[in-house]
């Protein structure tokens, strides 16, 4: 104990590195991670708080077992039960160097031997409460096993908040009728009861402020700080149970004035973790930050409930996503933040946003707010110039997806006599901002990306627009156009070169290396042709030839794209 304080007071004086190190047990890197310039005076104060607290439950812990004989199933129970305050105290270092599956399964073996031995060893002294004490282990085991499958991305249990709230309960109520089990079985001390009930709290503490109010990990290090030492009472608990398991007698009770002071300890474990969660009234209130797990989800408007929409705005104007400065400063409270927001909503202009941002002390104010941020917060004044940013996911889908119909439907086969083998007419999307072409390439050659680039970089010197790289061949466009019509065919034999009606024919070669010859989809992304492509490598691995037409027509621009099986490599110009 005066080991532990020494060492807190070492660090105080030595740096925040190893303060942390001397109270948390852990390295320190695992404080900077939570305060990159240091610890605030709070978080000091935390430690220096936390430190005679974890010196005091460590004694607890480290007491000599009792003495006493023991049943072979005894023996092991207290093997098993020593070996989980280790990792608590200790081993949960060294096992978190490994994958988080080790840790699952480590865990669950762990407590699954100790539960069924729990079940053997203690003196229920009723059928009914052994019975029930098996039901809840096994909700606790559930829940482990639940976390075993999701880091083997096997197949869960459940999912959602109210089935991690049901399973952590149930690791509560196992806690709780372990205790009286102890308690039936009359061999435990008053002081380990009291731990385990203390464990109880503990649960009680945590559960509603990191599961439903999300408070601990995303708060204040020194929340953080404070509920480790508490949660130190449930390994003191588990220390004092493997101690005490000789099946002697309840060992004799503490006399009246260390029990006194005992009280006097767990009211103080109590009490200083919500003394630590007090701020001071003028700080500002901060329901969500950028880092709170509902905020990692970017919903559409239409999926956003009323009631939620203020919460998402919040998330937006505090976030700093691709490491840019949040809209506005972390001092500013909900409710400003919340009035700034429908204040930029009635803005005429930029300039207007600009000032408006200014004032509330943003770090980026020439950037103005977007549409798309502000719609959660005045829908009513967003819609009527972006009607579309109030839909639904499901909304803007059926909208894409009817675009993408319009936008194919307008383009027509060329060739419409010659059936190829395998075709496909459809728009090809490219990008707004400047896209160089589209790709006729072999997804599956294992240099698929390589040979992408290498047609990209040959495109801009070829007179054709065409960049040849073995495998790939991206086809440039002739006008300055974000899509065009596309069509594609494979062919037995080579056609008839029919070059009329269109403003350039070229032909180079291709390989196909895997048997297949295709242009990219859309699919959900921005880029690509709208409609299904086939599999232009009709003939499957070997040399192909690669014709296209190209042409710029009332449709706007027109590709034909035709494939079929050949060993030339030559490059021909069939229309200039």
């Amino acid at each position: 104990m005066g080991l532990v304080l020494a060492a807190a007071v070492a660090g105080l004086l030595i740096g925040d590195s190893w303060l942390w190190v001397a109270v948390q047990w852990s390295p320190p890197a695992y404080g900077a991670f939570y305060a990159h310039n240091g610890f605030d005076t709070l978080t000091v104060v935390a430690l220096l708080m936390a430190a005679p607290v974890k010196a005091a439950l460590l004694w607890l812990i480290l007491r000599a077992p009792a003495p006493g004989p023991l049943s072979r199933r005894a023996r092991a129970l207290r093997r098993l039960l020593y070996l989980a305050v280790a990792y608590a105290l200790v081993l949960w270092l060294p096992i978190a160097l490994l994958p988080d599956v080790v840790d699952a399964a480590f865990q669950l073996a762990l407590w699954t031997a100790i539960d069924v031995l729990y079940l053997l060893v203690i003196r229920w002294r009723s059928g009914m409460l052994r019975t029930a004490a098996g039901v809840l282990f096994a909700l606790e085991l559930a829940g482990m096993a639940d976390e075993l499958l999701d880091e083997l991305d096997l197949l869960e249990l459940g999912s959602g908040d109210i089935l991690g709230l049901g399973l952590m309960l149930g690791g509560v109520a196992a806690t709780v009728i372990t205790v009286i089990g102890q308690w039936r079985d009359g061999r435990w001390s008053r002081g380990t009861l009291t731990a385990g009930w203390l464990s109880v709290g503990v649960y009680a503490l945590v559960i509603p402020l990191n599961l439903l109010l999300e408070e601990v990990f995303s708060g204040s290090l020194a929340t953080s700080v404070m509920m480790d030492a508490v949660g130190l009472v449930s390994t003191v608990w588990i220390a004092a149970t493997a101690r005490e398991l000789p099946a002697d007698d309840r060992l004799e009770d503490l006399p009246p004035a260390r029990r006194r002071a005992v009280r006097v300890a767990v009211a103080t474990v109590a009490v200083l973790p919500i003394i630590a969660m007090i701020q001071p009234e003028q700080n500002a209130y901060l329901t969500y930050t950028d880092r709170s797990p509902g905020c990692y989800d970017r919903p559409s408007f239409g999926d956003v409930k009323p009631a939620a929409r203020d919460a998402v705005f919040l998330c937006r104007a505090r976030s700093t996503d691709g490491g840019v400065p949040p809209m506005f400063p972390d001092g500013l409270s909900d409710q400003a933040i919340l009035a700034y927001g429908r204040e930029l909503c009635r803005a005429k202009d930029r300039n207007e946003q600009e000032a408006i941002l200014k004032r509330a002390g943003s770090a980026r104010p020439a950037w103005g707010a977007d549409p798309w941020d502000l719609v959660y917060v005045c829908p009513e004044i967003i819609g009527e110039t972006h009607p579309e940013l109030l839909r639904s996911t499901a909304e803007m889908k059926a909208a894409n997806d009817a675009y993408i119909a319009e936008q194919n439907a307008r383009c027509r086969d060329p060739w419409p006599r010659t059936k190829g083998v395998v075709q496909a007419t459809a728009n090809y999307f490219l990008f707004v901002d400047g896209d160089p072409g589209y790709l006729v390439h072999d997804p599956a050659d294992e240099a698929a990306e390589e040979a992408a680039g290498q047609a990209m970089d040959k495109v801009f010197d070829d007179s054709t627009g065409i960049g040849v790289a073995r495998t790939a061949a991206l086809i440039g466009h002739v006008e300055d156009v974000v899509d065009l019509c596309l069509t594609v065919k494979a062919l037995r034999t080579a056609p008839p070169r029919r070059t009329a009606g269109w403003d350039q024919v070229n032909e180079v070669p291709i390989v196909s290396l895997s048997g297949r010859l295709t242009v990219p989809e859309k699919g959900e992304g921005e880029v690509g042709a709208g409609a299904p492509m086939p599999n232009l490598a009709i003939a499957g691995k070997g040399r192909y030839r690669l014709r296209v037409y190209v042409r710029v027509g009332d449709v706007g621009e027109e590709h034909l794209v035709v494939v079929f099986p050949g060993a030339s490599r030559k490059r021909l110009k069939l229309k200039p």
